[in-house]
């Protein structure tokens, strides 16, 4: 019995430091916003300006050009077999909607989102904010960067 009057109060020293410990945050907060620490690179993640744009991967900012169609037909077949599992156009699924992706994101964004997936949503802030919200990471699904051009174009079909 006195062995359980011992360990009582050592247990609430232990929990009123540890309460300590999480409240001292505030104070650190405070002094970075004062000094300026949490500015615009910081919240970019240390990408450049064109990752920020077009995503982190092989493809570069590009022009599509015209739409074709028979490239946009091969991309509707790999997304019928790879995307429309976790994709739909409208609507929310497992993945966000993608029937108007091409007016949000670059050509090079979305073929970077489907070839690198996995470091996008770790290191992309658009993307990590996608992942927050739908909590279902992204799989590779092993397009090439020619089966990855296809689905863009089907998407730009939408």
């Amino acid at each position: 019995m006195n062995i359980k009057i011992n360990i009582l109060p050592a247990m609430l020293v232990m929990g009123l430091l540890v309460l300590a410990a999480c409240g001292g945050n505030s104070d650190t907060q405070s002094d970075a916003a004062q000094t300026g620490a949490g500015d615009q690179s910081e919240a970019a993640g240390g990408l450049s300006p064109e990752e920020l744009e077009h995503g982190i991967g092989p493809i570069a900012a590009f022009d599509p050009g015209p739409i074709d169609a028979a490239l946009a037909e091969r991309g509707a077949e790999l997304f019928r077999v790879k995307c429309s599992s976790c994709h739909k156009m409208d609507g929310r699924y497992v993945g966000p909607a993608l029937g108007k992706v091409t007016q949000e994101r670059t050509s090079a964004y979305i073929m970077n989102m489907i070839l690198n997936p996995q470091e996008m949503i770790t290191t992309h802030p658009e993307a990590k904010k996608k992942f927050a919200e739908f909590l279902t990471p992204m799989p590779n699904q092993s397009l090439s960067e020619d089966d990855a051009r296809a689905v863009l174009e089907f998407l730009r079909q939408q």
